[in-house]
């Protein structure tokens, strides 16, 4: 069996609003499969479909072959779930909730005992094992989650929104052992808001907006949907009348997109040669030009042009 996890024709419904509709995709194992998209795309009511904690209004998830509708429990030995909320408890420590968690799968104490070490010094919590969660930052109730997910030794792995509200350095940390762990053979599921997240680690992307899944592949497959044209992003003063029409001459296939209250994205293939055009058409319109910035093409990009709208990053 090649897929660890299969989504059938999945949509869920709350009253006669559609959250998710007609969603279908394989995960294959072994494989980091990433969810991008919005706050409020549908990513968290999948993930919960996929763990079994709310039901489908139609359709079905299989996780190595067990239907999730048939076979809860057996589905639930077989996966570990990493929520956006922390799931310890704060009046105990580490090491206590660990070994809670290792009690609901009736894993032997001596053995759950040994288990939760490894798992706090893969998540970098070891030297904290004793301390109250309560006492925990929010950086560190993530990592603690991660590790709470991880100790029945699951074979697949989900993740919703695992380092949202995280810094930097504690982001790449959490990217390192997700990376450590599709290294050790793990199938990993992931939803996220930021789009180098999903890049980065994703082996293929589903791009899901309003329920619907919009774009399917691996990153730099669908990256090149754009025709390999560079960004071109520009800030002005105040947007004025005609800039906006005047400026899709320049940009491949005329589409230009207002990203922000007064910032304007185009795309060319030789951005260097078209970016001074650019600028003085903008200027000779009578509009401030305050910045400018080229990049390559980015998932966002491609978000960007199949939606108009960012994929907000908080």
């Amino acid at each position: 069996m090649r897929n660890a996890v299969r989504v059938c024709e999945v949509s869920k419904y709350y009253g006669h609003i559609a959250a998710l509709l007609n969603i279908s995709f394989d995960v294959k194992k072994k494989e980091i499969f990433g969810l991008l998209g919005p706050n409020g795309a549908g990513k968290t009511t999948l993930i919960n479909i996929i763990a079994g904690i709310i039901p489908p209004s139609s359709g079905d998830v299989e996780i190595l072959g067990y239907s999730v509708r048939e076979n809860l429990l057996k589905v639930k030995s077989l996966i570990g779930f990493c929520p956006q909320e922390s799931v310890a408890y704060d009046y105990l420590n580490a090491v206590e909730n660990l070994l809670f968690y290792a009690g609901l799968y009736g894993i032997p104490r001596s053995e759950a005992k040994r288990r939760a070490m490894e798992l706090l010094e893969l998540v970098g919590l070891k030297d904290e094992a004793k301390k109250k969660v309560g006492e925990y930052s929010g950086g560190m109730k993530k990592r603690l989650n991660l590790a709470i997910a991880l100790i029945n030794d699951p074979q697949v792995i989900l993740l919703d929104e695992p380092t949202t509200g995280l810094d930097p350095q504690i982001r790449r940390m959490m990217w390192d052992k997700i990376e450590e762990l599709k290294k050790e053979g793990k199938t990993l599921l992931m939803a996220t808001h930021y789009m180098e997240e999903a890049d980065t680690l994703s082996d293929r992307v589903a791009i899901i907006d309003k329920g619907k899944i919009i774009a399917l592949g691996k990153p730099e497959e669908l990256k090149k949907e754009l025709g390999g044209y560079s960004a071109i992003e520009m800030e002005v003063g105040k947007v004025v009348k005609g800039l906006e029409e005047k400026l899709s001459e320049f940009s491949e296939e005329g589409k230009i997109m207002l990203v922000g209250e007064n910032r304007l994205r185009l795309y060319a293939r030789d951005p260097d040669s078209v970016l001074p055009r650019v600028v003085e058409t903008t200027v000779n319109l009578g509009a401030k030009v305050l910045a400018v910035h080229i990049s390559e093409p980015t998932l966002e990009d491609l978000f960007i042009k199949l939606t108009g709208r960012r994929i907000e990053e908080e």
